[in-house]
């Protein structure tokens, strides 16, 4: 089931200076740790000036959207699910 959330959650992210890629490793979110299993796609959108760097991530059974805002350097939690139909 997909759920609509949007809150703050922390981030940690790794960069990879030979493939020259960047991903999320770990979230946490309700006080509780989800190491990020893969990454699956990765897009960024504007509005107006600002950046926004999108990622839908896997964490053992649940599936993740987190945004990136490159102004204030802040990550959204913005959906979840656990992959069970609605």
């Amino acid at each position: 089931m997909i759920t609509k959330v949007d809150v703050s959650v922390s981030v940690s992210l790794s960069f990879d200076s030979k493939r020259r890629k960047v991903f999320p490793k770990w979230v946490i979110w309700n006080g509780r740790l989800y190491p990020i299993i893969k990454v699956g796609l990765h897009h960024t959108y504007r509005q107006g000036r600002t950046l926004f760097h999108v990622f839908s991530v896997v964490s053992k059974n649940l599936f993740f959207r987190l945004v990136f805002n490159t102004d204030n350097l802040h990550w959204r939690l913005e959906e979840i699910s656990d992959g069970l139909p609605d």
